[in-house]
This record gives structure tokens, sequence and C-alpha cells, in this order.
């Protein structure tokens, strides 16, 4: 039987012999060999020098990384965290226990090294030494000397006044003695921006998408593009954290001055069936397989809801606009700040009511804001520096306004709505003649405005309506509504290309103004706008969280 299985095993086909390793090889497979063995040698006594450290390491207790990011369940207390912004002499000699990033970290020697550690707006020197009362070891001073930037860190140490202010920190005439640190989310090796690089301004201009690396000075540029395809990264300078308290404040205030004057909040829909407002700016999506549209503004509901007899409303919500409008001001998605309420004795009962609304806005941020306002400061030191008219800001007719421009040698028409460099320019104008950067422009041409915006009874031609502007910038456009079904529905026959006030989009607006409404108007507000241009930023991304234009979907 072995015999058999002997016959049954292939022949090895002559020439096939295993060869013998020649010289170079047998001589490269020895090198590799020993370069293996004094590797692996190297790391035994690594393992063997790291084991006596940590066997010697007096302080290995007050330093690492927590396992889940919180202190360990078996600590007898928990301490209470300090913010940067509390510090102040009176914490002098005081231990505190603070959770921030790291800013930036170095090893001044094998005894020293410092941190700069940064919470949100404000940041602080801290000094890690070897020895003193808790016995510091030169492991720890390494450890914190070689944390990763952008890294969570829990740290506790004394209070102290440093010989002299740390000019690089805000909180100049305090630092921190670590006794102890641990890591809480460590950051990455390799950052793709550095946040105190977009702690200076982004270029502007054609100088906005330089191909530049660095700047006169040999600083890295970061570029808008950058800052906002990094965002998490860009929002934790501290300009933008105090950038994002300024919208939030815009829109308390717009709340606020509601409320106080018995104004209703909507929620209304985002999801149209129809293309409305008569604009070709609007974004088809699909509904459960049928065609439906991203909503231009709530200007339908809110008329619905002051013929279904709310009076007074507001909204604070999304606004979608399917423009391919590249510029600094323009996004395909924004929040509006809208209102609409009834009119008792003449249209411009609105824009009373709206000026009143901008001003408290204003003078609130002014009044609620000089902390985020100063920190925006250190970075753009003209923020807020917003001329504001004593009583009445000027009220200009569309036509005024036009002959502004043309008595400056500058071409525009009445007939027409006004270029966006024109607006600037009568922005300067104005200033220039009524020391204001807060004004109004009224009774726009009838092709400017939308269908529903009321005619002027003595000139057809021109409307009851009104824009409001910060620095030559619309911030708010608003109008009184035709409230009159028969005028309504003349008026959008009357477009081109004409309205069918039956169709699918239309029917239940109009039908709310046939079972009969009261006179009304309102207007709607950009809030990325109005915080851009009080602020004075170059570009309304700036102001936008996450923004979204032609170019931009994400993050």
């Amino acid at each position: 039987m072995a015999s058999q299985e002997q016959q049954a095993l292939p022949e090895r086909p002559k020439g096939e012999e295993t060869a013998a390793p020649s010289k170079s090889a047998a001589k490269k497979a020895a090198k590799e060999k020993e370069k293996a063995g004094k590797a692996a040698k190297r790391q035994e006594q690594e393992r063997l020098e790291k084991e006596k450290a940590d066997a010697s390491d007096t302080s290995k207790h007050l330093y690492g990384k927590l396992s889940d990011g919180l202190l360990a369940e078996d600590q007898d207390t928990t301490p209470n965290l300090t913010g940067l912004r509390e510090l102040s002499s009176e914490y002098e000699n005081k231990e505190v226990t603070l959770r921030a990033r790291v800013h930036n970290a170095r090893v001044q020697s094998a005894k020293l090294a410092f941190l700069d550690l940064r919470q949100r707006t404000e940041n602080i020197q801290a000094v890690i030494a070897e020895g003193g009362e808790h016995g510091i070891s030169r492991q720890m001073v390494k450890f914190c000397g070689g944390l990763n930037k952008e890294s969570v860190v829990l740290v506790t140490g004394l209070v102290k006044a440093p010989k002299e202010p740390v000019n690089s920190a805000t909180v100049s005439n305090l630092e921190l003695h670590v006794v102890k640190a641990f890591i809480v989310s460590e950051g990455p090796i390799q950052l793709p921006m550095q946040v105190k690089d977009a702690m200076r301004p982004p270029p502007i201009g054609e100088e906005a998408e330089t191909e530049e690396q660095v700047d006169s000075s040999g600083a890295p540029i970061v570029t808008l593009n950058t800052r906002l395809n990094n965002r998490v990264l860009s929002l934790r300078t501290p300009t933008d954290q105090a950038i994002f308290q300024i919208n939030g404040a815009v829109c308390e205030l717009f709340r606020e001055h509601m409320l106080k004057h018995h104004f209703q909040e909507l929620q209304t829909p985002k999801i149209a069936g129809a293309a409305t407002e008569g604009g070709a700016g609007v974004f088809e999506i699909n509904y459960f397989n049928t065609p439906a549209f991203l909503t231009q503004s709530p200007q339908f509901y809110k008329q619905m809801a002051i013929a279904g007899d709310m009076e007074k409303v507001f909204e604070i919500g999304p606004v979608f606009r399917a423009e391919n409008s590249n510029t600094p001001r323009h996004l395909t998605e924004f929040t509006g700040l809208d209102f609409e309420m009834e009119i008792h004795n003449t249209w411009e009962e609105i824009i009373d009511f709206a000026e009143d609304l901008l001003i408290s806005i204003f003078n609130g941020l002014r009044e609620r804001c000089k902390y985020w306002m100063a920190v925006i400061q250190r970075e753009y030191p003209d923020a807020g520096n917003f001329q504001i008219p004593e009583g009445r800001a000027p009220r200009i007719r569309f036509a005024d306004g036009i002959k502004m421009l043309n008595e400056a040698g500058i071409e525009a028409s009445a007939d027409e709505d006004i270029s966006t460099t024109n607006e600037k320019t009568l922005g300067r104008l104005i200033l220039q003649k009524y020391h204001t950067d807060f004004y109004f422009l009224t009774h726009y041409p009838a092709a400017a405005r939308p269908f529903y915006t009321h005619l002027a009874p003595s000139d057809p031609s021109l409307t009851h309506s009104y824009d409001a502007f910060m620095r030559g910038q619309e911030i708010v456009s608003g109008a009184q509504r035709i409230h009159d079904p028969a005028k309504l529905t003349e008026r959008m026959k009357s477009m081109e290309p004409p309205l069918d006030p039956e169709s699918e989009g239309f029917r239940h607006y109009v039908n709310a103004f046939r079972m009969g409404c009261a006179p009304h108007g309102g207007g709607g507000f950009g809030l990325n706008r109005i915080t851009m241009l009080w602020l004075g930023l170059a570009n309304i991304r700036q102001a936008t969280l996450f923004p979204r234009d032609p170019g931009r979907k994400a993050p």
C-alpha cells in the first residue's frame, strides 16, 4: 500500500530542484535578522526603563488619561470647575480646577513646561515645575509639555500672580501652577489648521482665496474657505464664539420686542406644494414621488394668520432662496426674522414699528453684549462702530435716492430696482449728508416689488413699500400688503408672466382674503446680514454657523 501511495505522488519536474540561496541573499537575510534582534533588544530595554521610571514616578497618580473623559467614580470628592472669566486677584493662592483646551504646550527643560490653556474666549498660562509641595515628577513635566494641541484637559492648580504680565494670555495678571493634569479628550497630532492662525481676520477682496501660504510677517494665512471647510476648529476662535453670541442676542432681542408688543409667535411650514411668490428662485424637492418646493419665506402664512384674526404675528425660521448669487452678502439658506401686523390708520405704522424694533435691537446689543463686542474688537477694532441717528432715521423716497446718485454722477433709474453697487454708494452719500448708517428707502416702483405689495393710490406705478439699510446694504424688506381679493387677483394677472390665482400654489392664499381680511403689512429681516453689518464683517458667511451657498452644502 505504501508503494501505491508513493506512486500517486507527483514527480518533481526536472530542473526544479531547490536552488541554494546566493551569497548576496544570505548576507541580506543575516543583516535583517541582526537588525530585528537589535530592535527587539532596544524595545525590551525601553520597556525596562519605563517600568523603572514608572516605579520611581512619585506623581503618576496626578496625571494621565481619564478612561471615559470623566473623573473616576470612586473619587471621594468631585471638584467644582472654574471658568477663566471668573478668575480675579481674589483667587490668588487658591487652588482651582478647570476644563480647557490646550492652545499650546512646550517643554522648557526636563524640570519645567508651560501650557497655554483656552476656554472659549479666554486663555491663561499654566506652569508645570518639578518638585514642590506635591512632588511633581519629571515624567509629569514631560507629559504636560507633550500634550497635543486642542486636547481637552482637566487641570488643577494654584492661582499665582506672575512676575510680569503674560502678554500672550487674556488672563495676563494671573497664572496657574499645575498640580494635576488629566486628558479628557486627546487632540490629533496633526491638525488641518491651527486655531491660533485663525485668530486673525481672513483675507478679503482679491486676496480672499490667495495661494500664498504666509502673510508679510511670515504668519500662516487661513482663508475663509479653509475656515468653513474646518468649521469645528474655526468656531473655537474667540471671535467666532463672540459672533454667534451676537447672533443669538439679535434673535433674543427680536423675540422680546415682539412679545412685549403682544405679537404671537408662529411656526410655519417650509414645504409647499407649488412654487409661490411668483419667483423662479425656489428649490424643488421630491415629496413622496410628487414635486414640492422649499418656501422662499413665511409670507403667505403670515398673511393667512392675519386673515385668521391673529392680528400681530412673528416668526424666526429658515428661508430658502435658489439664487445662484456668489456674493459676500447672499446665501441660499438663511435665518429670517419676520413679522406681520394689522394696520389701523396709515401704512407707515409698519415702518414706525420696524424702526422701533431695529433701534431696540441696536440698543440692546450695546447694553447686553459689551463683553462679546470687546472680544470681537480684539480682531476687528471697528466692530459696533455703527452710527444711529438721534430721533427718527431718515426716510428717503426711492426716487429721491436715485436722484442723489444721479447728482453724484452715477447712472441709475427710478423705474427699476437699485443695484448692490449703487446701494452701497447711496449708503455713503447718506452717511455724509445725514450722519447715519441706518436709514429707510420707501415707495419703490411696482416693477421692483412682489405682486402682493399694495400700490400707492396716488400713483399706481409706486408701492407702499420700504427697505431698511445698514451701512448701505439692505437688511429688511417690507410693505403694506393687498388685502382686497379683487385687487389682488387683478395684480397677479398683470404680472409678467401672469400668475393664476386659482392655481394650486395660490388658491388657498387668495381665498383667505375672499373671506375678509383687515389691512395689514409687515417685513422680513435677515438675521445673518444684521450681525454681519453690525460688526462690520466682510462676508455674511462669517456670521453664519454652517453657511449654504451655490457652492457649499457641507459641512
